[in-house]
């Protein structure tokens, strides 16, 4: 097997482990399952952990060296009405392959899959077109953010409070394993073509922005669309009696889910073969590498969104529905701390993460200290989560208050840090998220008779939120420490371009 794809299983081991151990436990105390409900469950996080490996590395192969490519030509034709253009459909096209969407969409009941992914779609494609020009044109990316965000939430209260949630939700999930080895080569590719050191930060906040392109969507179609009211019933798993069961449950699901995969791995490939006609930028070995990318990242959608959909997900949320209905449903809210710090220190994006923060401050702040932040953080958001989910708290109380101190915090620390803390809110809502601890906070809300619209969803967004404020601490500290605001070292954007020319080999 290629020792790369092997590093990237182990990666998605690792990631998915705590649960699988979690959820083990819990059948075996307080939630007994049936064995074939358990198997569906062990079998589904096989598929899973190995349908990430395959994923995150045929990602890594295809749609790193493609958006160094677009970036690239982008910044020598230097017309904006192109920039706009194709920034716009380069992001909505490979939005609709982010998998991590697709689970979201499968789990809003209230509005139509297709409707939701294009939706979002359309706002990821508007805000990378936005960040583009925004690096640019040298526009602060602090006073930007703290601009689009009260425009947020004044647009919240005007659409229902039933998208609210799932809004916020929706700028967690877009910016995933697809889209962000694209937003970050397009962003170093035109960051680098700046000469000033300026451009250079720069490269960091194009997740930030496309992670406000979803919600502003969501929340407008909120204002203009009506849906049919959705009711949320408790996921009832097929029997399963025989290992045979269990196999054919999952086989049977290969064929739907491999058409949806295909269709939507369609257009970024179709992307790639017109953008290679017109500009010939790559060269035949750059071609067939990028064509066994995505051959690995159609293999690991589909064995990806199997695991989860079959066998992954409904465990969760029978999980949920069993400790609710308990007289011990408040041990959500321990068990959703011990998932949420386990989560986030398992995700790989998090790692490289904090090793550039250690770069970057010259080891004033180690990776191990961004890392008990960032647990602490995500444990945290996780728990507040729970606590919504058992009292129907309204989102408002804690998102609000959460990123008026996150862009409060914005205008005291060094600049760079404004834009890895916002980038890093899309980076730890991982795969892991939106595949189990929404679908057991459903479940929950489910059992004990809560809205699932409303308290359930948001929990995402409570993620994506922690990282916002315990990087841009670690950006407080370090700015005590050195007694200055000190600027990007002028080797560090060079390293992370080094990194990508490597991985482009």
């Amino acid at each position: 097997m290629n020792e790369k794809l092997k590093e990237k299983i182990r990666e998605s081991l690792s990631s998915v482990l705590p649960i699988t151990i979690i959820v083990l436990f819990l059948s075996v105390t307080l939630v007994p399952m049936e064995i074939g409900t358990l198997a569906l469950f062990l079998t589904g996080a096989v598929l899973l952990i190995v349908g990430m490996g395959f994923f995150q590395l045929g990602a890594e192969m295809s749609m790193t060296p493609l958006g160094q490519g677009v970036g690239g030509r982008l910044v020598k034709g230097r017309r904006l009405s192109v920039i706009v253009v194709v920034c716009f459909l380069m992001g909505a096209i490979i939005t609709i392959s982010e998998p991590d969407l697709q689970v979201l969409a499968n789990q809003v009941a209230s509005i139509p899959n297709n409707v939701l992914i294009w939706t979002v779609a359309v706002g990821v494609g508007i805000f990378l077109a936005a960040a583009v020009l925004r690096i640019l044109f040298q526009v602060g990316l602090s006073g930007l953010l703290m601009i689009l965000y009260v425009l947020l939430f004044i647009l919240s209260f005007f659409s229902p409070s039933e998208f609210t949630a799932v809004a916020f939700d929706a700028g967690g999930v877009t910016t995933g394993p697809m889209t962000v080895p694209f937003i970050m080569a397009v962003g170093i590719g035109l960051s680098a073509a700046r000469s000033d050191k300026e451009g250079e930060g720069d490269s960091f906040g194009l997740i930030a922005l496309c992670s406000i392109g979803p919600i502003m969507m969501v929340l407008l179609l909120g204002i203009f669309y009506h849906p049919t009211e959705a009711v949320y019933t408790a996921v009832e798993i097929t029997p399963v009696i025989t290992t045979r069961d269990v196999v054919y449950q999952f086989v049977e699901a290969f064929p739907d889910y491999t058409k949806e995969v295909i269709r939507s791995m369609l257009p970024v490939i179709g992307v790639l073969v017109v953008f290679q006609i017109l500009t010939k930028n790559y060269r035949k070995r750059q071609l067939l590498r990028m064509g066994i990318g995505f051959v690995y990242t159609i293999v690991g959608l589909i064995l990806f969104l199997t695991g989860v959909n079959i066998g992954f997900a409904p465990v969760g949320n029978l999980l949920g529905t069993g400790l609710s209905g308990s007289a011990f449903k408040w041990i959500l809210i321990p068990i959703g701390i011990i998932i949420g710090y386990y989560i986030v220190k398992a995700e790989p994006a998090v790692q490289v993460l904090n090793e550039q923060v250690e770069d970057l401050t010259g080891g004033a702040v180690s990776r191990n200290m961004m890392n008990t932040a960032l647990s602490v953080g995500v444990a945290g958001a996780v728990a507040l989560a729970m606590v919504r989910v058992l009292t129907g708290i309204n989102i408002y109380w804690v998102i609000i208050p959460g990123y008026m101190i996150a862009l409060l915090l914005s205008r005291f620390v060094p600049k760079v840090f404004v834009g890895i803390a916002f980038d890093s809110g899309g980076v730890a809502s991982g795969p892991m998220t939106s595949t189990f601890l929404l679908p057991l906070a459903m479940g929950a809300s489910t059992a004990i008779g809560g809205n699932v619209v409303t308290d359930a969803f948001g929990i995402v967004a409570l993620v994506a939120l922690a990282p916002l404020i315990a990087v841009q601490l670690m950006g407080v500290i370090y700015a005590h420490k050195s007694r200055t605001v000190p600027a990007l070292p002028e080797d560090l954007s060079d390293d992370i371009v080094v990194e990508f020319e490597e991985e482009k080999e």
